[in-house]
């Protein structure tokens, strides 16, 4: 059978070659060997039972009887039917004019691309149904393309289950653009499939431009390092999301750390889901840092994580020390705590009510490193440097010779009765690094010669340590950079530039920035009064751009001087052409007659010019006093 496409207006079905029977379930009494090539058109004036028995017909499937005894009910619930393409396209053709299904359950049936196609072609003209379950169904990356489509028309769907679909990286952009405009969605599971770095940058970007999603599951994908950080960033400007699900993803302490960054600003997260991602008693505590400046997460989910005793402190540390928190719940069921941190629990609780930990028992503790192991060598060389003494000067009460050879027991007699802190067996130990081939004589040469190895193995070591803590610093450094890098993609600034009117800063929290696109600005007019204020931005600069002659500011007129060279060329009384323009754009109401603060300074500039001809003046009254006084003479 070639089936062909299917006209949801007319809900009419082109030619097929072969006659099909029409077999109900556990039903025998429908008439076989209907041919479909009489049957082109399904009729209008059909209840939704008989379209879909006639659409069944067409395209030959089994009708599912639970679906006919369930229609008119506001949830019909086909998991697991095994409905295929072709059930779907019957489905579909029988639900374009249904008014009472709101919930429509189709999870495992093996719908494929296909059959998406079909529900989606429904789900354009039929806008009733409110919730849909799309799970398990093999859609693909074709498929996510046909949902994500029909969410750019359709009006009705508030809740999407996509969980389990096989989809890749970069399907994740068709649900980012979908859900830039589309705000009635309010739940979106896209759980269980394969997202990974390239699907965090999408999925970041989708959170950051959508103002409808609230909750929003995505458990059971491959977010982490890059994808994870990606994630956060759209996080951070996030204003609507309230359940978050992120459990089984390996976000590791590297998206602990970016996921602490976006709580410090995020201000509408409740419930946070981070179950099994990898996140260790540092990844703990870099996500703690934002919990001290978030006063509305209520639910943080962090069990099955590497953490111990130190990480479970540090999580119900911060209920203690912050007190405009809001967590009411802390799940860490996999963690065995110890004495000390059931009574510091007992203690936050009778602040905090409300409080609830769920931890694994008692039993936990903190591991104590081993005692470094001190070498006695370096023991005597701190010691001798400490009172500035040489080798010799301690031991020359028994090497009278000065051959730096002693005996074994005036060696121990002489350490041991002076106040060097060294225990026994270290002393034994010295003798045995002094004395290789137990001769009986000590040659503490020995003691001088390790000094300088000693001081560069000290050196190398702290050259490690510096290493270490270099490479962890600039590693934080970079996450912390992409983390930025991200916002600044899912935010981008060089489309808008801040409003001159945006409001103060509320002292209750930060307020989102006003933004206005440049296209709207053609010219500013600043008052004397006006200034910028730019809320919520951070660290982040945002720089605004030169727009028109920054002189013809009114703001600036008192402090504006006009071109004095203009003047001396054109020693006209009239005011100079800068000014009048200054005077009409900013003002061109005021009449002619009336003179700005910058029209008087250029009136009152040229006498400066006259300067000149005062001096030739001066002179020549010189000149007739002179010949008054040769006169006299």
């Amino acid at each position: 059978m070639s089936v062909h496409s299917l006209s949801l207006d007319s809900l009419s079905f082109t030619d097929y070659d072969n006659p099909h029977d029409v077999i109900l379930e556990d039903e025998g009494d429908t008439e076989p060997d209907v041919q479909v090539s009489e049957v082109k058109l399904i009729r209008k004036d059909l209840s939704t039972e008989e379209v879909y028995l006639q659409a069944c017909k067409l395209v030959g499937v089994v009708p599912v009887r639970y679906f006919l005894r369930n229609l008119g009910s506001a949830t019909i619930n086909l998991n697991h039917h095994g409905l295929g393409p072709l059930g779907a396209k019957a489905l579909a053709v029988a639900l374009v004019t249904d008014m009472h299904t709101t919930t429509l359950e189709l999870a495992d049936n093996f719908l494929s691309a296909e059959g998406a196609r079909y529900l989606t072609d429904m789900l354009r003209a039929n806008f009733t149904i409110q919730n849909l379950d799309l799970s398990d169904n093999h859609l693909q990356s074709a498929g996510a393309e046909c949902v994500a489509k029909m969410l750019l028309e359709n009006i009705s769907i508030k809740s999407l289950k996509l969980s389990g679909n096989k989809l890749v990286e970069d399907d994740a952009k068709w649900f980012a653009d979908a859900f830039a405009s589309n705000y009635r969605v309010k739940e979106l599971d896209l759980s269980h499939n394969q997202f990974c770095g390239r699907g965090g940058e999408h999925l970041g970007q989708m959170i950051a431009n959508n103002d409808g999603l609230e909750v929003l599951d995505l458990s059971w994908n491959h977010l982490r390092m890059k994808g994870a950080v990606a994630f956060c960033a759209g996080l951070k400007v996030n204003t609507t999301l309230k359940h978050l699900d992120l459990s089984f993803n390996g976000f590791g302490n590297e998206g602990a750390l970016a996921l602490g960054e976006a709580l410090k600003f995020n201000n509408t997260l409740v419930h946070l889901d981070l179950n099994n991602n990898r996140i260790t008693d540092e990844g703990a505590s870099l996500l703690c840092k934002g919990l001290e400046a978030n006063d509305t997460l209520r639910v943080l989910q962090m069990a099955y994580n590497s953490l111990t005793v130190e990480g479970a402190l540090t999580l119900i540390n911060v209920v203690k020390n912050t007190p405009k928190t809001a967590i009411e719940e802390i799940n860490i069921c996999n963690v065995l705590v110890n004495e000390n941190f059931v009574q510091l629990l007992d203690l936050i609780c009778q602040e905090h009510p409300s409080l609830e930990v769920q931890y694994g028992g008692v039993g936990g503790f903190i591991a104590k490193k081993p005692r470094k192991r001190i070498d006695p060598m370096k023991v005597i060389q701190d010691y001798l440097d400490q009172r500035k003494l040489r080798l010799w000067d301690f031991f020359r009460n028994i090497d009278k010779d000065g051959t730096m050879r002693v005996p074994v027991v005036d060696f121990r007699k002489a350490v041991q009765q002076s106040s060097i802190p060294l225990e026994k067996f270290q002393i034994e130990e010295l003798i045995q690094r002094l004395d290789r081939d137990r001769t009986g004589i000590v040659d503490y040469r020995g003691l001088a010669d390790t000094r300088k190895q000693m001081m560069r193995d000290h050196r190398r070591q702290l050259r490690k340590v510096e290493s270490r803590q270099k490479k962890e610093k600039q590693k934080s450094d970079r996450i912390l950079k992409t983390f930025e890098s991200a916002v600044e993609a899912v935010t981008p600034r060089s489309s808008m530039i801040i409003s001159p009117g945006a409001a103060k800063e509320d002292s209750s929290g930060l307020q989102p920035f006003s933004a206005t696109p440049l296209s709207s600005w053609h010219h500013i007019i600043m008052s004397n009064s006006s200034r910028y204020s730019v809320n919520n931005m951070s660290s982040e600069h945002v720089h605004l751009p030169m727009i028109g002659n920054p002189s013809s500011s009114p703001g600036m007129r008192s402090y504006s001087q006009p071109n004095l060279f203009e003047s001396v060329s054109k020693p006209s009384t009239s005011k100079p052409a800068s000014a009048r323009g200054m005077h009409s754009r900013s003002n061109p109401s005021v009449s002619s007659s009336k003179l700005s603060p910058t029209a008087n300074l250029t009136r009152s500039r040229p006498a400066l010019n006259t300067e000149p001809t005062t001096k030739t003046k001066v002179k020549g009254k010189k000149k007739k006093t002179k010949k008054r006084k040769e006169n006299n003479l």
